[in-house]
C-alpha cells in the first residue's frame, strides 16, 4: 500500500507536533535558502522521496477538440469529453500526490516546498534579503507558532489553569502615537523631552522662592502653560486624523465563524479596565460624530439619512426582521432564506468516493450551531475562520483553505501593499479545498505550523497537518505565499474565499512594514539646539559675572541696606554672590525666549493650514486636499536635496493604453507621448504648440476611426470613450480600402491577440451588458481591450478554450496548452487546434507567442520563405521608433505544427508538468523546444500612462536643483519605459547599467561582489575620474551642486543588495550615484528602499524627501525627512504613515517649491530675530546691573517683561513668520532656482544667528545708554520739578527704543509689505505707548503711578527716543543698502523683475505642472511672456536651434500602392505630383528632404551601410518613420533590457542557432 504524500516518515503520532516539543523544528534556514536560491538538487536529495503516480500532482491536460479559427457557431456540436476541458497549470499551486517517508522527528515539509514547489517571487524575495535592522523592522520569523482547528491543546502548550500558553495580539490596530487615556501624560512626557521646557520649567519653580525677589511668580508660569496647551492641541488634532481611520478600518465588517470553540486564544473576559477604555472610545467616537454631524456636510446629510431610516422603521412597527428582496415589506421572500448551493452543499462524500486527500472527516458529525456571523475586523484572533466575500478587505494574514473556484484559485488586488491594482492568484491548499461551507470545515480537524511573523512579503513557510482518521496517519502540506492571503488586499473575481488566521493586529505584515509612527523633527529645530546652547553659554557668562561682582561688593561701604534694609539673607560674599548667581539666572532668562517656542508652534500651526487650504494642491477628482499630518517639519520641505520616489501607482497612474502596432510592416497608430515632448523640447521645438496640433488632429482621426468601426461590425462590447489605439489607416485596412491582403494580416493580428492572454471577464457593476477585462498584467489588458475595440471581442471561457466575438459574430477557440509568461521566459504562449484542411487530413496546431522583442526576435525562423528580411528590418525600425517615445514594445509570432509534432511535444510536456525536482526547469526547458521558428505577425506598443504633469514636475525639481531617485520593485524594462516617459531619461544619456550576471560582465569575475565592485569602480574611474576615498566623500558632502554629466545609473535588486554591503562599497556606489543625474533601482524590496534613503540621508547629511502610495513604500517614507503618500486609487496605507498627503505626484512640486520655500526663508529669518529682540531687552538689565551692583533689581516696571514679548514685538514677528514671501507662488514656479538657498542652507546657519546677536547687542547698547547719558548730567524733570529718576521712568524710554527698533527691523528685513503687516508692525509699537499711558493711570501700578504722562510730556524722551531709534537701525539699513545695490542675491534681482513687470502676463495661480495650465508664449527678450489662445497654429513649427522645419502632422497614409512580392506586403507611396502641393508643403517636402541627407545617411569614410541603413533611408523618405526623432538613440554601458535597438534586433534574430 502507498503511502500518502502528506503524511510522515516513521511511526505514528497519537498527538501533533507542537512548537514547545523538543522534537519540532523547521529545517535549517541555510539549507532552506539554497533551496530558495536554485541550487542543485543531489541524487541523494531525490531518493529521500518515492513518487507514486497514483497520487501525484496533476499537470495541464492535454486538451483536444474542434474549435478553430473558421466560423464556429455556439450551437455547433462539440466532442463532450473530459479530455477536451482547457486547464492551465499554475505553477507550484496543483500539487502531486506522492509516497514519501517523512522522519517523524523532524518537519520535512518545509525542505519539500522549497525543492518542489514554486516560488513566483523568489528572484523578489532574494532581492529582498536586506537586514531588517537597515529598517529597524524586527524579523520575529524563529517564533514559531501552532494554531490548531477544532481540536484541544496539547497539554504542553497550556498553564495549569488551561489557559493558552501563547498570547497573540488583537486585531485591533492603532497607528496613533495616544489613546484618549494615554494622551495626557504622553504629550506631556513627549514635550518635556525638550530641554528648552525643561528649562523653563526650573525657572518658574525658582520664581516660586521669594529668595530670588520674583514679583509675580503666577504670571511668570503663564508662558509654559500656553505652549504646553497649545502643544498639545496641534498634536491631538494631528493625532485624530489617524483615530479616525484607525476606527473605521477596526470596525470594518467581516464573516467570522461561529460554533466550534477556538483553542489558541482565551475567552475574551473584559476587564475593568478594558470596559473603562472602551468607554472613553466609545465618548471620543461619540464626540467626532456630534462634530461632524453637525459642522460638515456629509456628516449632516449622514445623521439626516439616519433619522429618515430610524422613522421609517417606527413607521413598520419596529419589526426586527431580515432585510427583504429590495426592501419591499410586500414581498415575503426574504433574503435570508436564498438557497446557495455553492455554500451550502457538501462535497464530503463525492470527495472521498475520488479518493482525494482531504482534512473533511466524515466520523465527525455536523454541527448544527455553525454559521459565519457578520462581526468587526477587531474582533478576529488567531486561529479563527474567516469568509471573505468579493471585493472584500482581508481582515488580516490568512491562509487560504477553499474559494469558490473548483480549483481553489483566487484573485487578490495589492495596491494597499505594493500600489500595483492588477490582480495577483492565490491558490488554496489541497488537503481544504473540498470545504465548501462552514458544517464542512466543522467536519475537520488539522492543526497549522507556522513560523513567526516578520516584513517579508514575499515570503511565507509553514505546514498543514492533520491524522486521518481511517488509517491514523498524519498527513501534512507544505504552505507558501502562494496560499496567503495579507491584511489589506481586496478579493477579487471569486465570490468567496474561506482561510484560517494566523497572523492579527501588529502581527500582520502590513503593520509590520508599517512600523511605528516616527515622532519627526525638523533641522532647524534641531539645529536651534545649538544655538539655545550658545546663548546658555552667554546666559551663564552674564550670570557668573553678576553673581561674582554682586559679591565682590558685599562689604563695600557706604551700604544702602544699613540704611534701608534689615540685613540679607546672605552673611558673607560667598553665599551672596551664589544667591545672585540665580537671582541673575531669573532676570536674564529671556535670553532663551519661552515666547519663541510658542510663536514657533503658531507659525508651523498656520503654515500647515495654509498648505491645506491651497486650491492648487486640492484634487477634485478623488476630493483630496493637500494634508498635513505631521506640522512640524513644514520648513524641512524647503530643504530638500534628494527626493526619493516610488513608480507604479507614484509617478504613473498604472493604466496601460495601446497606443501603436506595426503589422505587416506597416505602422499604425498616432500618440503624443511625454518622451516624445521631453526629447522635441531638448531639440529647441515649442512642445507646447506642437501638442496641441497633434491632439487636436488625433481627436479628428478618433471621430473617423470610431465612424469606420461602426460600419465594420455591430460590436457589442465596443464602447468608443475608452477608445485608446487612434489610426484611421487601421480602420480602412479593416475595411479593406487598401488591398484584402491587409485586411487579412490586420485581422489575424487582432485575432491573435484576443487568443493569446490569461484574461478574466466580469460583469461590469453599473453596466450588466458590459464585460469588464482584468489581468493580472495590465499591459495584457490593454492589449485584449484593444482587439476587443478593433472588434475581436473576447468575452468569456468555457471549458474547451475561449468565446470570441469576431467582428459582430460568436466563435469558440479551443486552446490546447497555455504556457505561461515569467520573469525568465518573458513571453507567453498559447496552442489553438486548427481544423483539418480536408477530412482525410489530421488536425493542426497553432502556436502564437507574444513577449519581449528582443526575445521573439531571437526565436524567428531563418528558413527561406518564413520571415522576409525587408519586412523584420521594418518591424525592428518601427519598434525602435515606439521605444524613443516611451512606450512599451513587444512582438507577436506564430508557428504552424503538425498534429504529430504537437503529439510528441505534448508528452514531453506532460513529463515534465508531472515532475517534482525542478519542474520549474523542466517546463521552460520544454516551451523552449516548440517556441521556436516563428513566424513574425507584428509589434505592439504600449504607454504606461503617467500621472498628470509627471516630466513637468520633474523638469522644475531638477532645475530647483533637486535630485530625483526611482526607487522600485517592477523589472528594469518597464522602470527604463517610465524613465524616459517622465523625462528622467533622455536620449543623451548614458545608462551605466549595473548587474550581476550576463555575458557582457563575465570578464569581471564569476561572484557578484566581485562584478558589482569592479563596474562600480571602473565607472568611478572611467566617468569621473574618482576611486571612492574618504577624501573625495568629504568633498561631496560640501558640494550640493547638480551633477554636470550626461549619466544615469540603473541597478536592480540583487547588485544593490551587494552595493550596500560594506562601508568601502557603499561609499564608492554613493559617490557614482551623486553624480549621476538619474539613478533607477529596480526589483528592490521595501526594505532596500528604506536602506538606500538612509544611506543618502546620513552619509551625505542632505534632507530627502520619499514618496510612494503603497504599503512596501511606507519604510522609505518613515526613513526619509520628509514622507509623502499619494492619496490616490492605489491605497492608503502610504497615506496613513506618511508626514503629507497629496492627490497627485505633481502636487509636490508646489509643495516643495512654494510652501516649502517661504516656510523655510520664514523660519529662518523669524528665529534670529527672535533672538535679536530678546537680546535687546534682557541685556540692558544687564547694564542696568552695572549700576546697582547686579543686586537683582528690575530696571522695566513687571508688566513690561511679560507684554514686550507678549503684545509689544510678538505680532510683527509671527506675521513674518506667517506671512512673509520673498517672491509670490506663480514665480516661485516659474523660477525654481530660487529653491535653491534651502539646499545651499543660507537662509538659516549659525553665522547668521550670530550676526543677529551681535547686533542685539549693539542695540542694547544705544537703548539703555543713550538714556543714561541723558540722566547722567542733568537728570530729567517735569515742568513742576519733580524729579523723573525712578528706575521705572527710566526703563520707559529703554523700552520704548527697544520696541520701536524691533518691530522696524522686522520689516526691514521682511520681503513683502502690505498693509497687513504694515499695520501691525505699527500696531504693536502703539500698544506699547497706550498700555503705559493705561497702566500707569492706575494707582495698581504703585509706584509707576503717573510715568506715562510726567515721561510723555518731556521733550528730552521724545528726542532721546527718535535719536536712539536712528542709532539702532542705522548700521543694518546701511549694510543693507549696501548689499542689496552692489552685490544682490538672485532673490533679490527676481523681485526687481517681478516688479518691473517681467512677469505679469502670468495669470495668477500659474501652475507649469497643470496639464490645463494657459499658454504663455515668448515676446521678445527673457521674463517677456504672453498669453495666447488655445487655437491651432501653422502645421510647421520653426525652431532657431533645431536643423530644419519639422513637420508635426502625422505620416500621410491615405494613398496606398499594394504591391504583392514574396513577403505579401503593403508599401505606401505618395502618388501625388509635386505641382498639386501649395507652397507649405514643397517648403516642408524640401526642409525634410535635406534633413534627411544630411542626418540619415551615414558617409561612406565612417562606416559600412548595412541593409537596415538603407531600409531605414527608403523608410525616411516615404515618411514610414517620424524624421523627427529617429536618429537619437540612447547608450548603454552593458546589455540592459528596455532600450530597444534595432541593431540589436536583427543581430539577435541572426545569431540564435535554429
Amino acid at each position: 500500500m502507498s503511502r500518502s504524500p502528506f503524511q510522515d516518515r516513521g511511526h505514528d503520532r497519537e498527538n501533533p507536533l507542537s512548537p514547545f516539543d523538543d522534537s519540532f523544528q523547521f529545517e535549517d534556514k541555510d539549507k532552506t535558502n539554497s533551496f530558495l536560491k536554485g541550487d542543485a538538487v543531489t541524487v541523494e536529495d531525490v531518493e529521500e522521496t518515492k513518487y507514486d503516480d497514483s497520487s501525484s500532482i496533476l499537470p495541464t491536460p492535454v486538451v483536444g477538440g474542434t474549435a478553430q479559427f473558421e466560423d464556429i457557431e455556439l450551437n455547433s456540436e462539440l466532442p463532450n469529453s473530459s479530455e477536451t476541458e482547457m486547464k492551465r497549470l499554475r505553477l507550484g499551486t496543483k500539487r502531486v500526490k506522492r509516497e514519501t517517508n517523512f522522519d517523524r522527528n523532524k518537519t520535512k515539509t518545509i525542505k519539500w516546498a522549497q525543492k518542489n514547489v514554486h516560488i513566483p517571487f523568489k528572484k523578489h524575495d532574494e532581492d529582498a534579503d536586506v537586514d531588517d535592522n537597515e529598517t529597524g523592522l524586527l524579523n520575529r520569523s524563529d517564533e514559531f507558532r501552532t494554531i490548531y482547528h477544532n481540536m484541544p491543546l496539547p497539554d504542553e502548550m497550556l498553564y495549569e489553569d488551561g489557559l493558552p500558553i501563547m498570547e497573540y495580539p488583537r486585531n485591533k490596530i492603532r497607528t496613533t502615537k495616544y489613546t484618549p487615556l494615554t494622551f495626557f501624560p504622553k504629550n506631556v512626557m513627549l514635550q518635556f523631552n525638550n530641554f528648552a521646557n525643561i528649562y523653563f520649567l526650573i525657572m518658574i519653580i525658582l520664581g516660586a522662592f521669594q529668595i530670588f525677589g520674583v514679583t509675580n511668580p503666577g504670571l511668570a508660569a503663564v508662558p509654559l502653560i500656553v505652549i504646553i496647551i497649545l502643544t498639545a492641541i496641534k498634536d491631538a488634532i494631528e493625532d485624530s486624523r489617524r483615530t479616525l481611520l484607525d476606527m473605521e478600518v477596526n470596525n470594518t465588517r467581516t464573516h467570522i465563524l461561529q460554533g466550534p470553540e477556538n483553542p489558541n486564544v482565551p475567552i475574551d473576559n473584559v476587564s475593568s479596565w478594558r470596559k473603562f477604555k472602551k468607554a472613553n472610545t466609545k465618548l471620543m467616537l461619540k464626540f467626532f460624530q456630534f462634530i461632524n454631524e453637525r459642522f460638515t456636510a456629509t456628516g449632516k446629510e449622514a445623521r439626516k439619512q439616519r433619522q429618515m431610516k430610524r422613522r421609517r422603521a417606527k413607521k413598520l412597527g419596529k419589526t426586527e426582521l431580515p432585510r427583504t428582496s429590495l426592501d419591499s415589506y410586500q414581498s415575503t421572500r426574504m433574503s435570508a432564506d436564498y438557497y446557495r448551493p455553492s455554500l451550502e452543499q457538501s462535497n464530503i462524500d463525492s470527495t472521498f468516493e475520488n479518493g482525494e486527500i482531504s482534512v473533511l472527516d466524515p466520523s465527525l458529525p455536523p454541527m448544527a450551531n455553525s454559521k459565519f456571523a457578520n462581526d468587526f475586523w477587531k474582533n478576529v484572533r488567531v486561529g479563527d475562520i474567516v469568509r471573505i466575500h468579493n471585493n472584500d478587505e482581508i481582515p488580516a494574514d490568512v491562509i487560504l483553505l477553499s474559494t469558490s473556484d473548483i480549483d481553489g484559485g483566487c484573485y487578490v488586488e495589492t495596491k494597499n501593499l505594493d500600489g500595483e491594482s492588477n490582480l495577483k492568484v492565490r491558490q488554496s491548499l489541497r488537503c481544504t479545498n473540498a470545504i465548501r461551507n462552514s458544517r464542512d470545515i466543522c467536519r475537520t480537524k488539522f492543526w497549522v505550523e507556522s513560523e513567526g511573523p516578520h516584513a517579508n512579503l514575499y515570503v511565507y513557510q509553514g505546514n498543514l497537518k492533520w491524522i486521518d482518521s481511517l488509517d491514523g496517519q498524519t498527513h501534512n502540506e507544505p504552505i507558501t505565499i502562494n496560499n496567503m492571503l495579507l491584511r489589506g488586499c481586496t478579493l477579487r473575481n471569486t465570490k468567496w474565499a474561506m482561510g484560517i488566521v494566523v497572523f492579527t493586529g501588529d502581527d500582520t505584515k502590513t503593520m509590520i512594514n508599517a512600523g511605528v509612527t516616527p515622532t519627526k523633527k525638523s533641522r532647524i529645530s534641531r539645529e536651534l539646539n545649538f544655538s539655545v546652547l550658545i546663548n546658555f553659554v552667554f546666559l551663564f557668562i552674564l550670570c557668573l559675572i553678576a553673581g561674582v561682582a554682586n559679591g565682590a561688593y558685599y562689604r563695600k561701604k557706604p551700604r544702602s541696606r544699613d540704611f534701608f534694609e534689615f540685613g540679607t539673607i546672605a552673611g558673607n560674599p560667598t553665599t551672596n554672590g551664589f544667591v545672585s548667581f540665580w537671582v541673575a539666572v531669573i532676570l536674564y532668562q529671556s535670553l532663551v525666549p519661552i515666547s519663541l517656542y510658542i510663536s514657533v508652534e503658531i507659525i508651523k500651526t498656520a503654515q500647515a493650514i495654509f498648505i491645506y487650504l491651497d486650491v492648487l494642491l486640492y484634487n477634485e477628482r478623488l476630493d483630496y486636499p493637500c494634508t498635513p499630518k505631521s506640522w512640524s517639519i513644514s520648513d524641512d520641505l524647503g530643504q530638500i536635496e534628494y527626493i526619493f520616489s516610488d513608480k507604479t501607482g507614484t509617478l504613473t497612474q498604472n493604466v496601460m493604453e495601446f497606443k501603436k502596432c506595426t503589422i505587416n510592416g506597416v505602422s499604425y497608430g498616432r500618440a503624443y507621448t511625454e518622451a516624445l515632448a521631453g526629447l522635441r523640447k531638448r531639440q529647441g521645438i515649442d512642445t507646447e504648440k506642437e501638442g496641441r496640433i497633434e491632439r487636436e488632429g488625433i481627436a479628428q482621426d478618433r471621430e473617423i476611426m470610431i465612424d469606420d468601426l461602426r460600419k465594420i461590425s455591430n460590436n457589442s462590447q465596443f464602447y468608443p470613450e475608452e477608445l485608446t489605439f487612434v489610426s484611421k489607416e487601421f480602420s480602412q485596412d479593416l475595411l479593406g480600402n487598401n488591398g484584402e491582403v491587409q485586411q487579412k494580416r490586420c485581422q489575424h493580428f487582432m485575432l491573435a491577440l484576443a487568443l493569446c492572454h490569461s484574461v478574466l471577464v466580469e460583469p461590469d457593476k453599473n453596466d450588466p451588458n458590459k464585460l469588464e477585462l482584468t489581468a493580472q498584467s495590465p499591459d495584457e489588458t490593454a492589449l485584449v481591450t484593444t482587439a476587443r475595440d478593433m472588434g475581436f471581442s473576447f468575452i468569456g471561457k468555457t471549458k474547451q478554450g475561449l468565446l470570441v466575438e469576431v467582428q459582430g459574430i460568436q466563435k469558440e477557440f479551443q486552446i490546447l496548452n497555455i504556457l505561461e509568461f515569467n520573469s525568465s521566459r518573458k513571453r507567453m504562449s498559447c496552442i489553438v487546434k486548427l481544423p483539418p484542411a480536408t477530412e482525410k487530413d489530421e488536425p493542426r496546431a497553432l502556436l502564437i507567442c507574444k513577449g519581449a522583442d528582443s526575445v521573439i526576435y531571437s526565436r524567428l525562423s531563418r528558413k527561406p520563405g518564413y520571415n522576409d528580411e525587408t519586412l523584420l528590418e521594418k518591424t525592428a525600425l518601427h519598434l525602435e521608433q515606439y521605444a524613443t517615445e516611451g512606450l512599451r514594445t513587444l512582438c507577436v509570432g506564430q508557428r504552424e505544427i503538425s498534429w504529430s509534432e504537437y503529439q510528441e511535444w505534448n508528452e514531453k510536456y506532460n513529463i515534465a508538468a508531472a515532475s517534482l525536482a525542478g519542474r520549474e526547469e523542466e517546463l521552460d526547458h520544454v516551451a523552449d523546444l516548440i517556441e521556436r521558428d516563428l513566424v513574425l505577425l507584428g509589434g505592439t506598443a504600449i504607454e504606461d500612462r503617467l500621472q498628470d504633469g509627471v516630466p513637468d514636475s520633474i523638469a522644475l525639481l531638477a532645475e530647483a536643483g533637486i535630485k530625483l531617485w526611482v526607487l522600485t520593485g517592477d523589472k528594469v524594462e518597464t522602470a527604463i519605459n517610465i524613465g524616459f516617459s517622465c523625462n528622467l531619461l533622455n536620449t543623451d544619456m548614458e545608462l551605466l547599467v549595473i548587474k550581476t550576471t550576463g555575458e557582457d560582465v563575465k570578464e569581471f569575475g564569476d561572484d557578484p561582489t566581485e562584478i558589482v565592485n569592479a563596474l562600480v569602480s571602473k565607472y568611478l574611474m572611467e566617468k569621473f575620474n574618482m576611486t571612492g576615498s574618504e577624501e573625495e566623500l568629504a568633498a561631496a558632502k560640501k558640494d550640493h551642486s547638480p551633477p554636470q554629466g550626461e549619466f544615469a545609473i540603473i541597478i536592480d535588486g540583487e547588485a544593490l543588495k551587494i552595493a550596500l554591503t560594506g562601508d568601502t562599497m557603499k561609499r564608492k556606489f554613493l559617490l557614482l550615484c551623486k553624480n549621476c543625474k538619474a539613478v533607477l533601482c529596480c526589483r528592490v524590496s521595501p526594505a532596500q528602499k528604506a536602506a538606500v534613503v538612509k544611506l543618502v540621508k546620513d552619509t551625505l547629511d542632505v534632507m530627502t524627501l520619499a514618496i510612494g502610495d503603497g504599503s512596501n513604500d511606507v519604510a522609505m517614507i518613515q526613513s526619509a525627512d520628509v514622507g509623502v503618500g499619494i492619496a490616490g486609487e492605489e491605497g492608503r496605507q502610504a497615506v496613513m504613515c506618511s508626514d503629507y498627503a497629496i492627490g497627485q505626484f505633481r502636487y509636490v512640486t508646489r509643495l516643495v517649491l512654494v510652501h516649502g520655500k517661504w516656510c523655510y526663508k520664514r523660519l529662518a529669518e523669524m528665529i534670529p530675530q527672535f533672538f535679536y529682540k530678546n537680546v535687546i531687552f534682557t541685556l540692558a538689565l544687564f547694564w542696568y546691573g552695572v549700576h546697582n551692583d547686579f543686586d537683582g533689581s528690575y530696571l522695566f516696571e513687571y508688566t513690561y517683561l511679560t507684554f514686550y514679548n507678549l503684545a509689544f514685538t510678538s505680532l510683527p514677528v509671527i506675521f513674518l513668520g506667517i506671512l512673509d514671501q520673498d517672491v509670490s507662488a506663480t514665480v516661485s514656479m516659474i523660477v525654481p532656482q530660487l529653491y535653491r538657498s534651502g539646499i545651499l542652507r543660507q537662509e538659516w546657519n549659525q553665522t547668521k544667528f550670530l550676526w543677529y546677536m551681535f547686533d542685539g547687542i549693539y542695540q542694547s547698547v544705544i537703548c539703555y545708554f543713550f538714556p543714561y547719558l541723558i540722566y547722567r548730567k542733568t537728570n530729567i524733570i517735569t515742568q513742576n520739578g519733580l524729579g523723573l529718576d525712578h528706575r521705572y521712568y527710566v526703563g520707559i524710554p529703554v523700552t520704548g527704543i527697544a520696541v520701536t527698533s524691533c518691530n522696524f527691523y522686522v520689516l526691514m528685513e521682511q520681503y513683502r509689505w502690505d498693509w497687513f503687516t504694515t499695520f501691525f508692525a505699527f500696531l504693536s509699537t502703539i500698544v506699547y505707548f497706550g498700555w503705559t499711558g493705561i497702566w500707569s493711570s492706575s494707582i495698581a501700578s504703585y509706584e509707576f503711578w503717573k510715568g506715562a504722562s510726567r515721561m510723555y510730556g518731556t521733550p528730552s524722551f521724545w528726542a532721546v527716543y527718535f535719536v536712539g531709534f536712528l542709532f539702532c537701525i542705522l548700521p543694518r539699513f546701511t549694510y543693507d543698502v549696501f548689499m542689496k545695490y552692489l552685490y544682490p542675491s538672485d532673490v533679490e534681482i527676481i523681485r526687481e523683475m517681478w516688479q518691473h513687470g517681467d512677469f505679469a502676463r502670468y495669470p495668477d495661480d500659474y501652475d507649469p505642472t497643470d496639464p490645463n495650465k494657459p499658454k504663455v508664449e515668448k515676446a521678445h527678450e527673457w521674463g517677456q511672456y504672453k498669453i495666447v489662445d488655445e487655437s491651432i497654429g501653422d502645421a510647421v513649427v520653426c525652431a532657431s536651434d533645431s536643423q530644419g522645419t519639422i513637420v508635426t502632422e502625422e505620416i500621410p497614409m491615405s494613398f496606398l500602392d499594394v504591391k504583392k512580392d514574396s513577403s505579401n506586403q503593403v508599401t505606401r507611396e505618395k502618388q501625388v505630383s509635386r505641382d498639386s502641393l501649395d507652397e507649405d508643403d514643397a517648403r516642408r517636402d524640401s526642409m525634410n528632404n535635406a534633413r534627411n541627407s544630411m542626418q540619415f545617411r551615414p558617409s561612406s569614410s565612417s562606416r559600412v551601410r548595412t541593409s537596415l541603413d538603407r531600409t531605414r533611408d527608403e523608410m525616411l523618405a516615404s515618411n514610414q518613420l517620424d524624421t523627427r526623432y529617429s536618429v537619437d538613440r540612447a547608450r548603454v554601458s552593458l546589455d540592459l533590457p528596455g532600450v530597444t535597438h534595432a541593431e540589436m534586433l536583427l543581430r539577435g534574430s541572426t545569431s540564435k542557432d535554429k
